[in-house]
């Protein structure tokens, strides 16, 4: 197809998501021809910096040749086989690969396709626990303000982004929600530094108040992604685990934005020197190539499952997908990378460029904070520096950022009026700069 073509029909036939499809009559959707290392190409040649990686999955480039011969290798062996009952070496590598490297106790890894998929395990597994531990009153959950772990439902049950789950309440389960954590806009009015997580406060009082019904919380590590890259020191999860274990609630971990390098350790819960009770992990876990995910647990919990037939304690999740091997494969050569080209390393200097820049955000006018986690940075626009009043959401500033800096080479799709970066981890230091040049000239222009 020529690009007209494939523009017309895809006018006429695709539903994109996250998408006001009415957006795409003066702005049609861009046409990806292939992709190289930190750029996507479009079919007329033009190089667009993916300064987002794609959606957060793409840790190490397109076209990445380690990958492109992991996934050609298995795919002439076999690309799918029922996994029930039957198993293959990438998805027993892979299982052993992560428990070597993830936070203490993650012995037993369980298979899925996304990271919605995954929360979905994790509380199913975090309720049959409880249902066959002898406390079947623990049936609900606990999540805090503005989290975000997915859109099947019983993510957006958990979630508090009301874009994604106001419309859909009516059939969702009910749990606690509490006020979490916003060093921005602090309620204490503290700083970063001073900071000793005061507010989770809300935390410990409904946990504390209700431990008896609660089967599980369930966070997003340091950072609250899809709400604006909203950042909290690792003492908030310190508290989380002390506070579970008080109570016997499991402590459910969502790393499928922030784990495998984001936050500048593999895991963000090492920064806290927490293990979680279950880990959900995806997006970069096959560096953009293929859909994968996995919860991990410990042996407490699997064995709360383990019985004759009979007793009907098994774990009856599953896909059709379920431990695909080539995404297997995949992964495994991720973790491989990770480990042969000393990606965490040499993050150093990329984070030392991203800090060089914040000095200059921060002066502007309407910047109210230029903050950063590991390789995640974020930069907040504001209509009022004095008391940070953000801009009016109907005024789109970041839809209309967004298409500014594609016309000059990057892709950074901002969460409302927050701009940020998450780029390959391998990114090359000239072309981050240029992004950030690119942020600094259309921030002028939007502000």
């Amino acid at each position: 197809m020529d690009t007209s073509q494939l523009i017309q029909l895809d006018r006429r036939h695709v539903w994109h998501p996250c998408t006001q499809e009415k957006d795409h009559e003066d702005f049609p959707p861009i046409p990806i021809a292939r992709g190289e290392g930190s750029y996507l190409i479009t079919p007329e040649g033009e190089r667009i910096v993916d300064a987002v990686s794609s959606w957060w999955v793409n840790l190490f480039g397109h076209n990445n040749p380690r990958l492109n011969r992991a996934l050609r290798e298995q795919s002439e062996k076999i690309a799918h086989h029922i996994f029930a009952g039957f198993t293959h070496e990438p998805a027993v590598e892979i299982s052993r690969r992560l428990v070597e490297k993830a936070p203490e106790g993650l012995t037993r890894v369980f298979f899925a396709d996304n990271g919605s998929a995954a929360v979905e395990v994790a509380l199913k597994m975090s309720f049959q626990y409880w249902q066959q531990s002898g406390k079947p009153g623990k049936t609900r959950f606990v999540s805090i303000s503005d989290a975000y772990h997915g859109e099947t439902l019983g993510a957006l049950a958990v979630s508090g982004c009301d874009l994604y789950r106001q419309i859909y309440q009516p059939i969702l389960m009910q749990g606690f929600q509490v006020a979490g954590p916003d060093c921005f806009r602090c309620p204490y009015g503290l700083h970063r530094d001073r900071c000793q997580a005061e507010c989770f406060a809300p935390m410990e009082q409904t946990v504390a108040e209700h431990h008896e019904e609660i089967a599980g919380v369930i966070i997003e590590p340091l950072i609250q992604c899809a709400a604006g890259m909203r950042m909290y020191p690792p003492v908030y999860l310190e508290k989380l685990r002390t506070l579970c274990d008080r109570y016997q609630v499991h402590y459910i971990a969502d790393e499928i934005a922030v784990g495998f390098g984001r936050t500048g350790k593999l895991f963000a819960n090492e920064h806290s020197g927490t293990s979680p009770d279950i880990l959900c992990l995806s997006k970069g876990i096959t560096g953009g190539y293929l859909p994968l995910s996995v919860a991990m647990t410990q042996d407490e919990i699997y064995e709360a499952f383990y019985d004759d037939y009979s007793s009907f304690k098994a774990f009856l999740h599953s896909h059709s997908y379920t431990g695909n091997p080539l995404a297997c494969a995949v992964a495994v050569e991720v973790m491989n990378i990770f480990e042969q080209e000393n990606i965490l390393e040499n993050l150093k200097p990329r984070m030392a460029l991203l800090d060089h820049a914040r000095q200059r955000f921060e002066a502007h006018p309407h910047v109210g904070e230029m903050r950063r986690c590991g390789f995640v940075t974020a930069i907040e626009m504001v209509a009022d520096k004095k008391d940070n009043t953000p801009y009016p959401w109907q005024e789109r500033r970041g839809y209309q950022f967004f298409r500014k800096a594609l016309a000059k080479g990057a892709l950074l799709r901002p969460l409302g009026n927050v701009i940020y970066f998450m780029p390959p981890l391998n990114i090359e230091l000239d072309v981050l700069e240029n992004v950030v040049e690119v942020a600094w000239e259309c921030l002028n222009d939007v502000t």
